[in-house]
């Protein structure tokens, strides 16, 4: 009698326990949670363009999926128009600028965000506005292990909106 009820106890506390783990940083599922999107606040916050192609109007969906190796980011965009093609997420640079007491200027790469901007190419005619599903545009993009480590946020880029994914 009582080793049955010490059995019963045992896979109770072993599966109490995966619960903790489940919701703790150790896991893979858990390491970037749901986007928050925020608006573009001004223009001329932009590093200078080298991609011709503008960025899609808003970004309206952004995931982070654990696959084994890294992770897939997937991004949703809502261009204007309908006819937009060749739509790709470009990595930018993230440069922090610090002031010395001296006044020097000191530039640096921040390697704790990756930064997407979304662009596509909008189509040579004419085209009908269409509903919202219609215009709908999806990207997605592999990052390794390699990529992802040391980074604390994922930041993908449109012209009225950002989404941001934080680890």
């Amino acid at each position: 009698m009582r080793a049955p009820l010490l059995a019963l106890l045992a896979v109770i506390l072993t599966i109490g326990a995966c619960s903790q783990i489940g919701e703790s940083r150790f896991n893979p599922l858990n390491w970037f949670g749901k986007s928050e999107g925020r608006a573009i606040r001004e223009a001329n916050e932009r590093v200078p363009d080298t991609d011709p192609r503008p960025l899609v109007d808003q970004v309206t969906a952004m995931a982070i999926e654990p696959i084994p190796g890294g992770a897939i980011l997937r991004v949703t965009g809502l261009p204007p128009t309908q006819g937009h093609w060749k739509a790709d997420l470009v990595e930018v640079r993230q440069v922090i600028e610090t002031r010395g007491s001296d006044g020097t200027i000191t530039r640096v790469i921040d390697d704790s965000v990756l930064v997407y901007d979304f662009r596509l190419i909008p189509p040579p005619y004419v085209a009908r506005q269409g509903t919202d599903w219609s215009r709908e545009i999806e990207v997605a993009t592999y990052l390794t292990t390699n990529d992802l480590n040391g980074v604390t946020r994922v930041v993908v880029r449109g012209a009225r909106n950002e989404r941001i994914s934080r680890r």
